[in-house]
């Protein structure tokens, strides 16, 4: 049975969500990966008004969409990160308030446990998000970084995200951490470490997008197969390297779409991954949640690339075997 095909709205939070629900479907999307900004899911509508979640659910049902996952990524990124001004600028006004750094994280601890509250009352069980890092600018390890601030690091992973999965729990709502550069897990060894110092709680896994990977030099794919059971949700997204001698892999401090980085983003199926082994890989570990287009290429026209994108992802899936291809020479 092929997987669902369902549109990220992060990318196009521009829009009202019923404006871009036409877009979806006209696109061929079976359903949408709703972002908690935007007027596409509001936390503090959904636990404040009773009507809110079903307006949601009736809204997707009009236009024949499935939801699976909600996700909310730039509050949970506050969660751990060491707060600055470029927070103001992803954070709701009302979990940003006065700025005052442990305010924000205080604020922002409480939406992502009120975002598991929220998740319940819509009807899903998955939020996608980040968990934010406070030793990520210790990347490169120097000036030489003791051990010590690296474990710390991770434990407070589990001061923090602990009580908020608890709430998770409670639910019935488990939390997919998008393994990215700037988070506590960016690759498999970081991965494994956040899961370590979490006591490989249930409730806590993994959005898994290649993008993120590739560009790295980690194979996708050996990240499915490291983590069998901790693919909660899956990302279908593109990456290229153009390291050509005066490109370098830390991008230069140049935006995304400028063509003098070493990396960046591409539409599914125009970049370095290669979508039939992550197909091969999520069949073997038995993934059979939806393949999630998120949208973010910046040299490529956006409905184009999004309606292109969905006919990749449902050309690339396939059902894996029940049969071994000679079986009918055994006895």
């Amino acid at each position: 049975m092929a997987r669902p095909v369902t549109l990220f709205t992060g990318q196009w939070a521009d829009l009202k969500l019923e404006d871009l629900c036409k877009k979806a479907k006209d696109f061929g999307y079976d359903g949408l990966e709703l972002a908690c900004w935007g007027d596409h899911f509001e936390v503090d509508k959904a636990l404040s008004d009773d009507t809110y979640c079903a307006r949601k659910r009736d809204l997707l049902e009009k236009h024949d969409l499935k939801l699976f996952a909600i996700s909310n990524h730039l509050v949970g990124q506050a969660v751990l990160d060491v707060i600055d001004s470029r927070h103001k600028a992803i954070l709701p006004p009302y979990v940003w308030g006065d700025g005052n750094p442990a305010k924000v994280q205080e604020r922002a601890i409480a939406e992502m446990k009120n975002t598991a509250r929220a998740a319940q009352k819509l009807g899903v069980g998955i939020v996608n998000g980040f968990t934010g890092s406070s030793i990520w600018q210790y990347i490169y390890d120097f000036p030489p970084t003791p051990r010590e601030t690296i474990e710390a690091g991770f434990k407070l992973l589990a001061e923090r995200w602990n009580p908020i999965l608890d709430v998770f729990d409670d639910c019935g709502v488990k939390f997919a951490l998008e393994v990215h550069p700037t988070e506590i897990a960016f690759d498999i060894y970081s991965a494994e470490w956040a899961l370590k110092a979490l006591d490989r709680r249930e409730a806590f896994g993994f959005n898994f997008d290649p993008s993120h990977l590739i560009w790295q030099g980690v194979d996708p794919a050996e990240f499915i197969r490291y983590f069998p059971d901790r693919i909660y949700h899956v990302h279908m997204k593109d990456a290229s390297t153009t390291l050509n001698g005066r490109t370098g892999i830390n991008s230069s401090h140049l935006s995304f779409g400028d063509p003098r980085r070493g990396w960046d983003f591409r539409s599914v199926g125009r970049g370095a991954v290669r979508f039939e082994e992550i197909i091969r890989a999520l069949n073997a570990v038995g993934y059979n949640g939806p393949l999630s287009v998120e949208w973010e290429d910046c040299g490529m026209e956006r409905e184009q690339g999004a309606r292109e994108a969905c006919q990749f992802c449902k050309n690339v899936d396939f059902t894996p075997s029940n049969r071994r291809f000679d079986s009918a020479f055994e006895k």
